[in-house]
C-alpha cells in the first residue's frame, strides 16, 4: 500500500517565487510512511484481485459483485492515491531543498518500478517463447515501452500494463510541469485537466477510432490523477477552512465513500464519462485527507492494521504477477481457485522480496553516498523516509 509519529516534514504549497507564504499541514509519517496509504493500496488492489477472479474456474459465482466493475474502481484508487503522493514528495523536496530535481526523482522511479516490470515482461517474452501462453502481436513492444494504453488488441496477460503505462506517462510529464510552471500553476494545469477529461471522454465517444482509448488513454483518465495533485497542492487552503475541517471530521464525511461506491457503478457510460468518474475521483481524495489527518479514528484503525499494511506494501508485485493466474478464459489447473490466488500471491512476495527490496536498498545507498559528504548529519534519514513514503 509502527511507532508514534516522527518527525514531520513541512510541505510548502507555492515556490520561493510565488507570492502565497502558505505552507501545507504537516503530511505524518508513521515508520517513514504516510499513514493509511497502504490500507487504501491493499483495498485497491483487493478489488482488482476480486473482479478478476470471478469466472475463474472454481471460484463461487456471486451475481451482485459480476454488476459491478470493481477492477476498474480498484485502479482509480490506485491513480488518486499516486497523484497525491508524488505530488507530496515533489512538494517535500522543494521545500526541503528550494527546488525539484528531476534527477532524483526519476532516479527513485527507477529503483522502484522498473526492475520489477522488466523482470515481469522477461518472464512473459519466456512464457510465449514456450508457448505457455499466447502473446498478441505488439504486447511486448507496448509493455517495454510504456504505451499499452494505446495498444487496445492485446492478450490477457499483459492487459492490465495499461495503467502502469498512465502511471509513468504521468511521470515523465508531472513533476517537469510543477518544476517549470511552479506550484502555483501546476496545480492550475491539474484543475484544467479534471475540467477538461470529462467533455474529453464524451467527444472521443464520437469517433469509433478513439472509443477504445476512453478510461485507458492518458488524458481520458488523467483527471484521476490530477485530482490526487490537487488534494496534495490544496492542502494549505483546506486546513484553513473551517466548513472543510468541519466536514471532514463530522459524519457528513460518511458521503464521501457511498458517492464512490454509488457512482462506481453509473447507469449510462455517457453518465459515468460526464459525471460518475469525477464524482469517484473526488470521493476518493476525500478518504485519503480523512484517514491520513486521522489514523485513529474507525476508518483510519481499520486501515493501518499490519496485514492491511503489509499488502499494501505487496500492491505492485500483487498488481503485476495476478494477472498470469486470474485468467477467467484459462484452463489451466494453475489458474483455477483457489490455487491460482496462492500463486499470484506467491509470485508477489518472491518478486517484493527478490527484486523490489534489493534495489530499494540499493537506491538509498547510492542516495546516502553523495548526501553524506553534501549535508550535514541532521540530513542523514532523509533518503530512508523518501525510500519508505515513494
Amino acid at each position: 500500500m509502527g511507532e508514534s509519529y516522527p518527525r514531520l516534514l513541512i510541505v510548502r504549497a507555492n515556490r520561493s517565487d510565488d507570492k502565497s507564504p502558505a505552507r501545507s499541514p504537516r503530511v505524518p509519517r508513521i515508520d517513514g510512511r504516510i499513514p493509511s496509504l497502504d490500507g487504501l493500496r491493499a483495498l485497491s488492489i483487493s478489488l482488482v484481485v476480486l473482479a478478476h477472479l470471478i469466472g475463474t474456474q472454481n471460484f463461487p459465482s456471486v451475481p451482485v459483485l459480476e454488476r459491478w466493475e470493481l477492477g476498474n474502481l480498484g485502479v482509480r484508487v490506485f491513480f488518486v492515491i499516486s497523484g497525491f503522493l508524488i505530488t507530496t514528495l515533489l512538494l517535500e523536496d522543494e521545500d526541503r531543498t528550494g527546488t525539484i530535481s528531476l534527477r532524483q526523482f526519476y532516479l527513485r522511479r527507477f529503483f522502484r518500478i522498473f526492475p520489477a516490470f522488466y523482470g515481469f515482461c522477461l518472464v512473459l517474452f519466456v512464457l510465449d517463447r514456450a508457448d505457455i501462453i499466447s502473446l498478441q502481436p505488439g504486447d511486448l513492444t507496448a509493455a517495454l515501452t510504456y504505451t499499452t494504453n494505446y495498444h487496445h488488441d492485446r492478450s490477457w496477460y499483459a492487459g492490465h500494463l495499461w495503467s502502469l503505462s498512465v502511471e509513468e506517462q504521468f511521470y515523465l510529464l508531472w513533476p517537469a510541469i510543477v518544476l517549470f510552471a511552479g506550484v502555483r500553476g501546476g496545480l492550475w494545469v491539474a484543475a484544467l485537466v479534471v475540467l477538461i477529461a470529462p467533455p474529453l471522454r464524451l467527444t472521443m465517444a464520437l469517433w469509433p477510432s478513439l472509443r477504445p482509448g476512453i478510461g485507458e488513454t492518458f488524458p481520458s483518465v488523467a483527471d484521476a490523477l490530477a485530482t490526487g495533485c490537487l488534494l496534495a497542492g490544496l492542502r494549505p487552503w483546506l486546513a484553513r477552512s473551517p466548513r472543510w475541517n468541519r466536514f471532514i471530521d463530522s459524519r457528513l464525511f460518511w458521503l464521501a465513500p457511498l458517492a464512490v461506491v454509488a457512482c462506481a457503478r453509473a447507469p449510462s457510460a455517457k453518465l459515468d464519462w460526464l459525471v460518475g468518474q469525477t464524482v469517484v475521483n473526488v470521493g476518493i481524495a476525500v478518504i485519503i485527507e480523512k484517514t491520513i489527518r486521522a489514523p485513529d479514528d474507525l476508518l483510519g484503525r481499520i486501515l493501518n492494521v499490519r496485514p492491511l499494511v503489509f499488502i499494501g506494501t505487496l500492491s505492485y508485485s500483487l498488481y503485476l504477477w495476478q494477472q498470469i493466474f486470474l485468467n477467467r478464459r484459462g484452463g489451466s489447473v494453475l489458474q483455477s481457485f483457489p490455487l491460482n490466488l496462492v500463486l499470484a500471491g506467491l509470485a508477489a512476495l518472491a518478486s517484493y522480496y527478490l527484486v523490489e527490496r534489493p534495489f530499494l536498498r540499493l537506491r538509498v545507498r547510492l542516495e546516502r553516498r553523495p548526501r553524506a559528504r553534501a549535508r550535514p548529519a541532521g540530513h542523514a534519514g532523509a533518503a530512508a523516509v523518501a525510500s519508505r513514503s515513494g
